[in-house]
């Protein structure tokens, strides 16, 4: 493969690489510092002088399907519990089409933001969606975007004393057959990973500890990690306590998930020792700031996570509660619902670390998410170029405080996947249009 030197940019997060980088292989070949010239032969160059390079934005939380019911007039102004009850008898409709279109415009709208690695948290299976997963591989695949495919899964519905419909859920044998499955067929260990698999019940309301436990081994014996929902609400520290006798973190310790293999989705409500024994553990939490503040859940404790060893990434969220698939956005969410929790003390590095390096560390990487020599090539360019950043004295503070939100170029493995703020080989008006007459049927 050819070596691409990215020339200048007009700012950079990274450490002296002010002149730019150099590509080769899907790799950073070279950090070049500002003033420089490569050491590396080069093949072709790229003027990066418009262009803020941040390392490739990494998703750590998403229910693709939910793109078909934003802003839905059943659930808007509700929080967790009567949104969802509001939207299952919707959800329960999806038909295989209408997940293939959601998956595909979720990833065209993540990757348009500038990101490069994205994990879905797919638990909805109604009739005639059973290869949901082989579905999501195939659309990540086309698009060139790494996935962290997760499994998920429910097998207790309404009749159990669960939320969600009898129609959506699974029985145990099924699901366990299907997660051994997925993981023998897409699940890529060590660097480069374009697609890997994790196991991910929905939630400790609509599974049960039985599954819990099998998945927890399942993922020891498969070596790939875990992903739940935890924390998120106070509803769901009182559903723990009067159904297990004990707070949800207790019961995930219990059920053998407290673990350096589990990320978790929100992860709000949790005591100080309980973070703390998180941090001991190796946990890691994806910190929702939009859907937080939509379903008014509370806020997440990011600097107090972080103090004590927990990973902190960053995360959408589905697009029924956050309403949008846009990930740079939601790092303009982070840094000002975090002000409030902590004042000025949180900066836009902050939240740029928790939507980079911290969500990496949450998927179990550390070859993605930093723009440093041997990492892989996975890269987001943005312009300064709208009114919003007229006047903006540091570009990449800019990006942040001024509302960046869609990339003019993206970079995945040293292949360009946005060009001039468009996906390489995908019809938008085409895809919109069809999106939305599949979205029109769950009105």
């Amino acid at each position: 493969m050819a070596s691409v030197f990215i020339k200048s940019p007009l700012a950079i997060l990274a450490e002296n690489a002010g002149g730019g980088i150099v590509v080769r292989e899907g790799r950073i070949l070279e950090c070049v510092a500002a003033g420089k010239r490569p050491a590396a032969a080069i093949d072709e160059i790229f003027d990066a002088s418009r262009h803020v390079m941040l390392p490739g934005l990494v998703n750590t939380h998403h229910h693709f399907y939910q793109t078909l019911t934003r802003a839905h007039p059943a659930a808007i102004n509700k929080d967790l519990f009567h949104w969802l009850r509001a939207l299952y008898p919707v959800w329960q409709r999806l038909t295989p089409e209408a997940h293939r279109l959601a998956t595909r415009l979720a990833l065209v709208e993540l990757m348009m933001s500038g990101v490069t690695t994205t994990s879905d948290h797919h638990y909805l299976f109604p009739a005639g969606l059973g290869d949901a997963m082989d579905v999501q591989v195939e659309e990540a695949r086309a698009l060139g975007i790494r996935l962290t495919v997760t499994r998920g899964s429910m097998n207790l519905s309404e009749k159990d004393g669960g939320l969600p419909p009898d129609s959506v859920v699974q029985d145990e044998d099924t699901i366990l057959a299907d997660c051994e499955r997925v993981l023998g067929r897409y699940h890529q260990r060590g660097e480069g990973a374009m697609v890997q698999v994790a196991l991910a019940p929905c939630s400790p309301f609509s599974v049960t500890r039985s599954l819990m436990c099998a998945c927890g081994e399942m993922a020891e014996k498969h070596d790939c990690r875990l992903h739940t929902h935890l924390g998120e609400t106070e509803d769901e520290n009182a559903y723990c306590m009067a159904n297990f006798g004990m707070r949800p973190l207790d019961y995930l310790e219990e059920t053998g998930w407290l673990s350096h293999r589990t990320w978790l989705a929100h992860g709000i409500h949790f005591s100080d020792e309980e973070i703390a024994r998180m941090g001991r553990h190796g946990l890691g939490v994806c910190h929702c700031p939009a859907s937080n503040m939509v379903l008014a859940s509370g806020q997440c404790r990011t600097r107090d996570l972080e103090a004590a060893g927990v990973a902190v990434g960053l995360g959408v969220d589905g697009s029924a509660s956050s309403d949008s698939s846009n990930l740079i956005e939601n790092v303009r969410h982070a840094l000002m619902i975090n002000r409030l929790t902590y004042e000025a003390s949180i900066s836009h590095l902050d939240a740029l670390r928790w939507a980079t390096k911290g969500s990496a560390r949450c998927l179990g990487r550390d070859d993605i998410g930093e723009i440093a020599l041997g990492k892989q090539a996975d890269l987001a360019f943005y312009t300064l170029d709208e009114l919003r950043f007229s006047g903006v004295g540091d570009p990449i503070a800019g990006l942040v405080l001024s509302g960046a939100h869609r990339a003019d170029r993206v970079m995945i493995g040293g292949r360009w996947t946005v060009i001039d703020g468009m996906p390489v080989g995908i019809d938008v008006a085409a895809l919109r249009a069809a999106h939305g007459a599949a979205a029109k049927t769950f009105l």
